[in-house]
């Protein structure tokens, strides 16, 4: 459950900009879009090495 204290005196809109991003940062919303369906083992390995690619190639670009 997330908890987000509100001080007195703060706006409301504050609040909810802390919830939706306590919100986002456990992941809650990825995973059930990742849920929703059914990904063999293989795409999701090809994906990952795919990304993993892409990062190397980033930070060989960044130095």
């Amino acid at each position: 459950m997330i908890i987000v204290p509100v001080k007195e005196g703060e706006n409301i809109e504050r609040a909810l900009k802390k919830f939706k991003r306590k919100f986002e940062k456990t992941g809650t919303v990825r995973e059930l879009r990742s849920r929703k369906t059914f990904e063999k083992p293989s795409v999701k390995k090809r994906a990952q090495m795919m990304k993993a690619i892409y990062v190397q190639h980033m930070q060989l670009n960044e130095e």
